[in-house]
C-alpha cells in the first residue's frame, strides 16, 4: 500500500534547482509529520544517505554536503513535504526517497530520479 509519493525530479546542469515534493494522504501524513519526516537519497552504488530532516516542531538538520543548499519544509495543511535545492552539483545525482515513520515502522516513496550534469 503506497503512503508516500515523491515527485519533481528531474535532470539539471550543475548549479541548476529542483524542488522534490512528497504527497501523503490526510490520514496517515499527520502521524508522519508527529514523528519526523526526512528526505534519502541513494547515489549507484553506494548505500542510502540520510539528507534532511524535519521534526514535528519544525526543526531541521542537515548533512553536511548539502547545508546551506538545500531546505527541507513540511505543510501540514497540504499533507506535503517538500526538499529545495539549489546551486546543485554532480555529487548530488541520485534517487531522492522521502521517508516518514508510524507504529515504529519505516515508509518509503518509490523515489525521484535527480540527475546533475557538469
Amino acid at each position: 500500500q503506497v503512503q508516500l509519493v515523491e515527485s519533481g525530479g528531474g535532470s539539471v546542469q550543475t548549479g541548476g534547482s529542483l524542488r522534490l515534493s512528497c504527497a501523503a494522504a490526510r490520514s496517515v501524513f499527520y502521524l508522519f509529520a508527529r514523528n519526523g519526516m526526512a528526505w534519502y537519497r541513494q547515489a549507484p552504488g553506494k548505500q542510502r544517505e540520510l539528507v534532511a530532516t524535519i521534526t514535528s516542531n519544525g526543526v531541521t538538520d542537515y548533512v553536511d554536503s548539502v547545508k546551506g543548499r538545500f531546505t527541507i519544509a513540511r505543510d501540514d495543511a497540504k499533507n506535503m513535504m517538500y526538499l529545495d535545492m539549489l546551486r546543485l552539483k554532480p555529487e548530488d545525482t541520485a534517487v531522492y526517497y522521502c521517508n516518514g515513520q508510524k507504529s515504529g515502522v519505516d515508509y518509503w516513496g518509490q523515489g525521484t530520479q535527480v540527475t546533475v550534469s557538469s
